[in-house]
């Protein structure tokens, strides 16, 4: 299961789902909850949360937080095509092996880190 926090331009939530990738909106089922809601709602999916709010990196490497995969996007916006192919990488690599990773997508470069 993708989760696409409240942040995330429609644009991914459109072409991810048109994908046929299951997913869930933040900003649709849950406005307004906090980072760390957010972050049990995925756990509890055993899913994979795309965000473009750094935070994240906080809350799972500063707090030790566990079992959460997330992607972040960095982009110029909206400038989608800079990051596209890197995104749909990602989300298959993921499916194909699902695993906790802090994954950071760039116009230049994909990180990774295994969780």
């Amino acid at each position: 299961m993708i989760i696409f926090d409240e942040n995330v331009e429609r644009y991914w939530i459109n072409l991810i789902q048109s994908l046929g990738y299951p997913s869930i909106s933040i900003a649709e089922k849950f406005p307004g909850i906090s980072d760390r809601k957010v972050v049990e709602i995925v756990k509890s999916y055993e899913g994979l949360l795309i965000t473009e709010d750094k935070d994240f990196g906080e809350l799972i490497f500063a707090y030790g937080i566990t079992r959460v995969s997330v992607i972040l996007l960095r982009y110029d916006q909206p400038q989608y095509e800079q990051i596209e192919k890197s995104l749909l990488l990602c989300i298959k690599e993921y499916f194909d092996n699902p695993k906790s990773k802090y994954i950071t997508i760039t116009k230049k470069k994909i990180r990774e880190i295994t969780l």
